[in-house]
Parts: C-alpha cells; structure tokens; sequence
C-alpha cells in the first residue's frame, strides 16, 4: 500500500499531503510532520524498503504498550512499502511541556504497565515476547525463556558482546564468559515478568500541550522492570518526581542499586556497537565491576 492510498484510506478520497516538514525522529530513520488537506497533521517515519521490518516491530511493541491499559502510546494509522521506501504512519503528539505533574503521572503509568499481566506477549515462557525485534538498528532477540538470568544471559548480554568482539581483549572475552556463567547469582528472579518499553531514555517519551505523557519507539519485550528503571538513569532525563511517583505506586527493591549497572552493561555494548570507541571505555569498567 502506497503512502497517498494509505492516506486517502484513513482520511477520505479527496485529503492529500498539503506540506511536509522534517523533523527530530532519531538516528534509524527519518522523520516528517505532514500536514494533509482537511488540517490535520499526521507523523511520518521513513526508511528504505529493506528495512520495513523495523516499522512491523515498532508498531508491535506500540501495540503491546496499549494493551495493557496503562500508558498512552500513538496510534499506528498506517505501515507498508511504497517503491523503495517503507513508512510507518502516526498520529502526531503536540509536544508541550514538562512538570511535577506529568513526571508524576509518566512515573505512576510506567509502574502500573509494569505490574500489568504480560502472559500473552511471551508465549511459551515468562520472559521474551512474541516475535523478535530491534534495538536500534541491529536485531533484538526474544526467544522466551523460563529463567529471567537466563534470557538476560542469552539473549541480551551475549549477542550483544558477540557482535562487538572485535573491541575486546582475549581476557576481556575471558571475563565476559565468566559474568555470564554466573549471572544468576546477581540476577534473582523477578516478583513478576513485567513488559518493557525496552530503550526509555528521554528521548522516547512526550509530554503532550495537556501534560499528558506519551511512550513512543519501543523495543519491547517481557523482563524485570528494573531493566527498564536503569535505562532511565543512564543518560539522564528522568526527575525525582517520576523515580518518587514510581516507587510509590510499585516499590523499588533495595538491591536493584547493585543491578542497575549490569542491566546497562546491556545498553553500553549496543551503544559501543552503534557508535564505536566512545563507549568502550564504560563497558570495560562495568565490566569490571562484575567479574
């Protein structure tokens, strides 16, 4: 389906694209507001036709956040291939901004997703999801499993360390296979598999003109809320009044200050994967910190 008949389904025979200006969207894909005939402004994602994929996960992880009745997430109008290009359609989010209150409720409505039943997106385990996906630009595997140490283990940590092997050392190497053999002694087993957003740093929340909060470009999947908790710490953009609201409404375990950086061992690596040496220096002290 071609982006104009995509448009003319949604909107009626007669809208078209009246504008279209480029905007922040992040560093996969590129971004547009377009403003249609009859006012209303729609957001636009677009990437090459080999690369669709990342709208089908993207609109997967959208739909799974909503289904839990717990944060707001855009609605998803239309995704296809248009000759070269793939597109991924959305409702536009005015951005306003924020303040005690919508950090608040953003903190309030993150705990409530993450106490919401996630059985139905890790079919055939607890943790995982219901389809592979992305982190960025490289894949994300989601292979469900019954042990949350183990899937950390397999399907975050490894992959992620394989990929980048080429910056590590023989005992850097050593040193990972060790952690990871032993990763159950610093993970225990969550109170209960939670859904992820999966990459919440600042740049993937909103806060709307009414102060609501809006989730956007998951990667997501089922694990320990806390994976998501120090996502949240490690760039920054995340008040005491959302750490205060979250806390409030679902606890934080007292050892989850001693996981935070092993959880984001885990967000390092795809960092030094996407973006090179610069984050080298970071993994290897983390590294160190563990083994």
């Amino acid at each position: 389906m071609s982006l104009v008949n995509a448009i003319k389904r949604e909107y009626g025979e007669g809208v078209e694209i009246a504008s279209r200006r480029a905007v922040s969207g992040g560093d996969i894909s590129s971004a547009y507001e377009l403003e249609l005939s009859n006012g209303i402004r729609v957001f636009l994602k677009i990437n090459s036709a080999a690369r669709a994929d990342l709208f089908r996960a993207e609109e997967e992880g959208l739909s799974a956040m909503r289904e839990t009745k717990s944060v707001s997430v855009p609605r998803v109008i239309a995704r296809g291939v248009d000759g070269d290009e793939a597109f991924l359609l959305m409702e536009q989010i005015e951005a306003g901004r924020a303040g005690k209150e919508s950090s608040e409720r953003l903190g309030r409505e993150l705990a409530f997703m993450h106490m919401a039943d996630s059985s139905k997106f890790t079919p055939g385990g607890k943790y995982g999801f219901t389809s592979d996906n992305y982190i960025g630009e490289f894949a994300q595997i989601n292979t469900p499993k019954e042990k949350w140490a183990d899937f950390f283990a397999e399907c975050r940590l490894r992959p992620q360390i394989d990929m980048a092997a080429y910056y590590f050392s023989s005992e850097d190497m050593r040193k990972f296979d060790t952690l990871l053999d032993k990763l159950d002694e610093y993970l225990p087993e969550p109170e209960r598999p939670s859904l992820l957003h999966g990459d919440l740093w600042s740049g993937n929340y909103l806060i709307d003109t009414n102060g609501k909060p809006w989730l956007i470009d998951p990667a997501a999947y089922v694990g320990h809320a806390e994976a998501d908790l120090a996502m949240t710490e490690l760039f920054g953009g995340f008040d005491e009044h959302f750490y205060g609201a979250y806390k409030e409404a679902v606890g934080i375990d007292k050892g989850y200050a001693e996981r935070r950086d092993l959880y984001n061992l885990y967000n390092l690596i795809n960092h030094l994967n996407h973006f090179g040496t610069g984050y080298l220096g970071a993994v290897i002290n983390t590294l160190k910190k563990y083994t």
